[in-house]
C-alpha cells in the first residue's frame, strides 16, 4: 500500500513540474526597446544659395585745397547669389565663399561749392571672397568671415538743373571686408541664415571726367560700406549623422 503511495505522489509531482514547465515555455519573450538615437547636422559640403537685404555706402566727397563738396549716406536693396564649402570637425566649421550682388545704394546732397549743384553716386555691383570660421551646435551655426571686396561705384557732380557736369563712370575697387553671421539648418541640405557685412573702402583719390572728356584731378571721394542680408542656402552631401 505504501509503495502505491508513493508512486502516486511521484506521478503526481512529475506532473506538476511538466505543467510548470509548459507555463513557463509559453510566456511571450519581450525583447529590450532599441539605444536612444540624437540626430547630428554635419555642416561638411558644398553648398549654392541666394541672398538680399540692404546696405549703405558712405560717401564724403572733398576737393583738394578747396574743401568738403558734401557727404552723405547711400543707401538702397541688393540681391545676389553665394558658392561655398564648408568642413566641420567636432563642432568647428570652417570654409570659403565666393558671393556676387547687383545693388542699388544711391544718394545725393547739396554741392557745397557750388550752390544749385548736386554730389550724386550709386553702388550697382559688389562681390565679396571670404573665408570663415565658426561654431555649430548641431544645426545651427554662428561664424565670422573676412577677406576681400570688390565694388563697382560711380561717382558724380550735377550742375544746378541737374546736368551732368563730371562723373568717374565705373570705380571698381578692391577693399577688405569682414563679417559675421547666424544660420539655422531647417531640414536635410536647406539652411536659413542673417549675416552681416562691412567693407572697408575708405576715401580714396579720384579723377572726374566731363561729359567732353577733360579730366579733373584732385578730388576724394567714397567711403565704408555696411549690409545686412538674409540667407538661404542648399549643401550638398554631409547628411544628418545618427549619435548613439
Amino acid at each position: 500500500m505504501k509503495k502505491i503511495l508513493l508512486v502516486t505522489a511521484s506521478m503526481i509531482a512529475l506532473s506538476a513540474t511538466a505543467a510548470s514547465a509548459a507555463d513557463l515555455a509559453a510566456r511571450p519573450y519581450t525583447k529590450a526597446p532599441p539605444p536612444m538615437v540624437a540626430a547630428v547636422y554635419d555642416w561638411t559640403g558644398f553648398y549654392i544659395g541666394i541672398n538680399g537685404g540692404w546696405g549703405q555706402s558712405h560717401d564724403n566727397r572733398t576737393v583738394d585745397g578747396i574743401g568738403q563738396a558734401g557727404s552723405y549716406d547711400a543707401n538702397g536693396g541688393t540681391v545676389g547669389g553665394q558658392v561655398g564649402y564648408r568642413w566641420q570637425t567636432g563642432g568647428w566649421v570652417w570654409g570659403l565663399e565666393a558671393q556676387g550682388n547687383w545693388a542699388d545704394f544711391s544718394g545725393s546732397t547739396g554741392n557745397v561749392l557750388v550752390p544749385g549743384g548736386t554730389v550724386r553716386s550709386k553702388t550697382d555691383a559688389f562681390g565679396l571672397f571670404t573665408g570663415q570660421i565658426g561654431y555649430a551646435w548641431n544645426n545651427v551655426l554662428l561664424y565670422a568671415k573676412g577677406g576681400a571686396a570688390v565694388t563697382d561705384r560711380n561717382y558724380q557732380f550735377l550742375a544746378p538743373g541737374g546736368a551732368l557736369a563730371s562723373s568717374t563712370g565705373f570705380d571698381t575697387r578692391w577693399s577688405p571686408t569682414v563679417g559675421v553671421g547666424l544660420e539655422f539648418a531647417f531640414s536635410q541640405g536647406w539652411s536659413l541664415g542673417v549675416e552681416y557685412n562691412h567693407i572697408f573702402e575708405d576715401t580714396h583719390g579720384a579723377t572726374f571726367v566731363t561729359p567732353a572728356g577733360v579730366a579733373v584731378a584732385g578730388f576724394h571721394t567714397g567711403g565704408d560700406t555696411d549690409m545686412v542680408l538674409g540667407r538661404l542656402n542648399y549643401k550638398f552631401g554631409g547628411p544628418i549623422i545618427a549619435k548613439y
